[in-house]
């Protein structure tokens, strides 16, 4: 019974995933695309060890900028360096320095599951970065308004809200040490459309930055009673070069 739930299950993440990938080509999907790895980019690039994977959607790297020496992918997708489901990933225990999770939680029938899964092979204080949908934006609207057409990515996966990511995460023993919203721009179809309102960007930063369509945030697993010591030098490029917090973002914005 366990094997057939966990078969279907994968199943299903797999179409889903395979949709979501499709709908990165679109006009709509390459501006939430471009947007998120310009910001994968900053938050994995000052993330030091000796293996990172990224999970799902194996024909985009999310890992291009960090330094790991031993990067690779994890996907039921093809192209994926490792064939598994998330919820059953085929590695030891903390072994792992730094997990990426693009849209793989809202896209999995498990993703409390999934995300517990990440931190099992997570090294104490290693880092997990997580991309998704925010269901306070008008891309959250967009989905569950009645009228519109619900069939295909992403408006079929399951938006998670930042606030119930961070419970989950908390619980797990993570703490949040970056993050930031984007995408204001409304889910136009059409290029043309995305590029005249392009401002929004700029003005949904600084004047409504808790309402962009999506959110990245990473968070370090913290194991109680360890305490690492690390160089000095090291923690003051992290700060410097870490996702900035969204309160201290949008503060800047205003000065």
């Amino acid at each position: 019974m366990r094997h057939s739930f966990v078969q279907n299950g994968a199943q299903k993440y797999n179409g889903e995933r395979s949709s979501l990938s499709g709908w990165f080509g679109t006009p709509q999907g390459a501006y939430v695309l471009g947007w998120e790895l310009r910001q994968f980019d900053s938050a994995v690039d000052d993330v030091f060890g000796f293996r990172a994977v990224q999970v799902g959607l194996p024909e985009v790297d999310f890992l291009r900028q960090n330094r790991i020496p031993f990067r690779f992918s994890l996907a039921l997708e093809p192209g994926a360096g490792v064939a598994a489901d998330p919820l059953q990933l085929p590695l030891a225990s903390q072994s792992v320095d730094l997990v990426a999770l693009p849209h793989v939680l809202e896209s999995h029938p498990n993703p409390h599951e999934v995300l517990r899964e990440a931190e099992r092979v997570l090294m104490p204080e290693g880092q997990v970065v997580i991309s998704g949908f925010n269901t306070f934006s008008l891309w959250r609207l967009r989905q569950v308004t009645p009228f519109m057409d619900k069939h295909g990515a992403p408006w079929d996966a399951h938006f998670i809200g930042l606030l119930r990511l961070r419970d989950w995460l908390r619980v797990l023993g993570f703490e949040l040490n970056g993050g930031v919203f984007g995408c204001y721009v409304p889910p136009f179809r059409q290029a043309k459309w995305l590029e005249r309102f392009a401002f929004m960007d700029k003005a949904g930063a600084r004047w409504w930055p808790l309402f962009g369509g999506i959110y990245i945030v990473r968070a370090i697993k913290r194991v109680q009673g360890m305490r690492l010591v690390t160089p000095a030098w090291r923690v003051e490029r992290a700060r410097r070069r870490a996702l900035a917090p969204v309160s201290q973002r949008s503060h800047k914005n205003h000065g």
